[in-house]
């Protein structure tokens, strides 16, 4: 995911797409827990994603 692509979006769009992301994170956890995790870099991506998207919400809150 793109920070460009997420600035396009309206702060209800970031929430959505925030909830997604959480959601897929525990899904990976839950996968690793059980040792059915295929690709591993994939938490670590899906991490900085939310990371992004925080950012992106906190900027919007600041204007």
């Amino acid at each position: 995911m793109n920070a460009t692509e997420l600035r396009k979006k309206t702060k209800d769009e970031l929430g959505t797409v925030l909830i997604d992301l959480s959601r897929e994170k525990f899904n990976l956890k839950m996968q690793k827990g059980t040792g059915q995790l295929v690709k591993p870099d994939q938490v670590k991506k899906v991490r900085r994603d939310i990371a992004r998207v925080n950012t992106i919400i906190n900027e919007m809150a600041r204007t």
